[in-house]
C-alpha cells in the first residue's frame, strides 16, 4: 500500500489541509532530543503542511495485524505495572538566563526578571517553598510592564495548594524551568478545596512556559479512588493545574505528569493557546484527564503528546470555537465532547475542529456522550453541533468512532428519558486504522432526539485481529461521501448497500487484496 512502509511512515491526504507525521513520532520512540520540551525546538516531531499525495483506500479484507505493524507496536513500558512511571531522567532545558539577585531588568524587551529563589525558596523538594512563589508573584502583578516569575532550573520546589489571583497591573510570564512537585499526603489538603492544587484566576495575559515539569504525586489520591478501591467513597481530588476566568492566555513547553486527577482544566476562560505539551499518567490511573476546557471561548490546542488514565482532552459544557491539531493521545480514553446535560443541565459545545490526531491503545477513539436518566440523576438538554473530526490515524483503538447518547458513569442502571442533547452536524472525514472492537463505528442516538446531520468521508477502520469490522446505528441519519468501511449503517442508505456488494466484490476476487 503506497503511503505505509516499516522504515519511513508518513500520512498524507489528497485535497485536505494536510499533516505531515514523523516515523519516530508514530512509533512513540522519541530519542533523547525529542524527549526535551524546547522553547525553539531544532526539529519538530510533527508539523502542519499542505503536501498531500493522495493514500489508496486499503482492501476491506487487508488484516489489520499488518496494519499495525507497519506503524510499529507500543513499547512494552507503557503497560501498566501500578507504579507510577519514573520521569526524573526527562529534563528539560532552562530557556533563559536567571539574575543572581532579586529583581532585575533585561536588556532586551524591558523585562523584569524575579526568581523565586531570591525570596527564599530553598528548591530542595522538601522545604515549603509556596510562600517564596507568592511574595515573587506579588511583586509582580503589583508592577506595571512585563514580568518573569522565574523556577530556575536544576531544582525541585515543593509548592502546597496555591491561589493566584489577578487582575495584574503587569504581563506576567511564569517560567517553569526547574522541576514543581505537590505533597504527597492528601492530607495536606485540609480545610482546604479538594479540586484545586495550582489555581490561577482571573489574570490576563498569562504566559506560562520554561520546558520544566510540574509533578502532582498522585499515587496516594489513585490508590483511595472509588474507581480503584470499589469500598472506598467517592471523593473529589485536585486537578493539577487550573485557569479560571483567564483570557489571553498562552501555556507552553511543558511537562506535567502524574496528576492527583486532571492535568489542566480551562473553565470559564477565553483566547487561550496551550502548545508543545507532554501530559503522562499511567493507563490504569483514574480520571487523570490529560486538557480539560468546560466554558472556554477560543482554545487552541496543538503540537502535544497526552498518555494519561482518562480522556486525552475532554470538551464539555457550554465551549466553543476549540481547534485541535497534531495530537498524540494515548493510552487513555480518546478525544471526547462531553459529557454533557447531567443532571437536566442544558448545555452546548459548537464550532469543534480536531484535524490532525494520532491515537494509539485508547478505550474510545473519537466520542460525543450525553446523559440518560439513572435512578440518581436526569437527563439534560442542549445541544452538540458543527463538530468536525478529520485527519485522524488510529492504531488498535477500541470504539474509534462513537456517538451515545445513553452515557452512563453509574453504578445504577439508565433509563430513556424524553428530554436529551440533541446532537447534529457532525463529520468524520479522513479517519483511518485499527479497531480493537469489531463494531468500529456506533451511533447510538437518542429516540426522543436522534441525530441528524451525521457526515462520514473517506473511512476505513479495519480489524486489529483480522476479520470484519461492522457499524451500529439506532435513530442516527446521515450521509457518506467517498469509501466507507466498515459500510455505513444509515437507513435507506444508498451507500449501506453499494459499500455491502463492494465488500463481497472484494471477499471474491482475491487480487484485489493486494497493495
Amino acid at each position: 500500500m503506497a503511503g505505509l512502509q516499516r522504515s519511513e511512515v508518513s500520512f498524507r491526504r489528497q485535497g485536505s489541509s494536510g499533516f505531515v507525521w514523523d516515523h519516530n513520532f508514530l512509533s512513540h520512540q522519541f530519542n533523547n532530543k525529542e524527549e526535551h520540551i524546547q522553547t525553539a525546538p531544532p526539529e519538530r516531531t510533527f508539523r502542519a503542511g499542505k503536501v498531500s499525495p493522495a493514500i489508496e483506500p486499503p482492501s476491506p479484507r487487508l488484516s489489520a495485524c499488518g496494519f499495525c505493524a507497519a506503524f510499529g507496536k507500543p513499547p512494552a513500558g507503557n503497560k501498566s505495572n501500578h507504579h507510577p512511571p519514573s520521569y526524573h531522567n526527562e529534563g528539560f532545558d532552562s530557556v533563559i538566563q536567571l539574575p543572581r539577585t532579586g529583581l532585575r531588568r533585561t536588556k532586551t524587551r524591558s523585562k523584569w526578571v524575579l526568581s523565586v529563589g531570591d525570596y527564599g525558596a530553598k528548591g530542595d523538594g522538601v522545604h515549603n517553598d509556596t510562600e517564596a512563589f507568592l511574595e515573587a508573584w506579588n511583586v509582580a502583578c503589583s508592577l506595571p510592564g512585563f514580568m518573569n516569575v522565574v523556577f530556575p532550573y536544576g531544582k525541585t520546589f515543593l509548592v502546597h495548594p496555591v491561589d493566584i489571583g489577578g487582575p495584574c497591573r503587569s504581563r506576567i510570564t511564569l517560567r517553569i524551568s526547574g522541576t514543581i512537585v505537590a505533597p504527597q499526603d492528601p492530607a495536606m489538603w485540609h480545610g482546604l478545596s479538594q479540586r484545586k492544587w495550582l489555581y490561577f484566576h482571573g489574570v490576563n495575559h498569562l504566559t506560562v512556559d520554561g520546558g520544566g515539569r510540574i509533578n502532582g504525586m498522585g499515587q496516594e489520591w489513585w490508590d483511595r479512588s472509588c474507581k480503584i478501591n470499589f469500598t472506598n467513597p467517592c471523593h473529589h481530588a485536585p486537578t493539577a493545574l487550573t485557569f479560571h476566568r483567564c483570557k489571553d492566555l498562552k501555556v507552553r513547553n511543558l511537562m506535567l505528569f502524574n496528576s492527583q486527577q486532571m492535568h489542566m482544566s480551562f473553565t470559564n476562560c477565553m483566547r487561550v493557546v496551550a502548545s508543545h505539551l507532554k501530559v503522562l499518567a499511567p493507563a490504569f490511573s483514574p480520571n487523570t484527564d490529560g486538557i480539560h476546557i468546560s466554558a472556554t471561548k477560543g482554545v487552541e490546542v496543538r503540537d502535544s503528546v497526552i498518555r494519561t488514565g482518562d480522556d486525552c482532552i475532554s470538551i464539555v459544557r457550554n465551549s466553543s470555537r476549540i481547534w485541535i491539531r497534531n495530537i498524540s493521545c494515548g493510552p487513555g480514553h480518546g478525544i471526547s465532547i462531553g459529557s454533557l446535560g447531567k443532571s437536566k443541565k442544558w448545555e452546548k459545545v459548537q464550532n469543534v475542529i480536531i484535524d490532525g490526531a494520532y491515537l494509539y491503545n485508547t478505550h474510545n477513539g473519537l466520542r460525543i456522550k450525553t446523559w440518560q436518566a439513572s435512578f440518581l440523576t436526569t437527563g439534560g438538554s442542549g445541544f452538540a453541533s458543527k463538530i468536525t473530526f478529520q485527519n485522524v490515524l488510529m492504531e488498535n483503538v477500541s470504539n474509534p468512532i462513537i456517538i451515545d447518547q445513553y452515557y452512563c458513569d453509574s453504578s445504577y442502571p439508565c433509563r430513556n428519558e424524553t428530554s436529551a442533547v440533541r446532537v447534529e452536524n457532525i463529520s468524520f472525514i479522513d479517519i483511518q486504522g485499527t479497531s480493537a472492537t469489531e463494531e468500529a463505528i456506533k451511533f447510538a442516538c437518542s429516540d426522543a432526539s436522534p441525530c441528524e446531520g451525521l457526515y462520514l468521508e473517506n473511512i476505513f477502520l479495519a480489524s486489529c485481529f483480522g476479520g470484519n469490522t461492522s457499524s451500529f446505528c439506532w435513530q442516527a441519519h446521515g450521509s457518506a461521501r467517498g469509501f466507507s468501511y466498515p459500510p455505513t449503517c444509515f437507513p435507506g442508505s444508498d451507500d449501506f448497500i453499494r459499500q455491502n456488494v463492494l465488500l463481497e466484490s472484494n471477499i471474491s476476487n482475491p487480487a484485489l487484496h493486494s497493495f
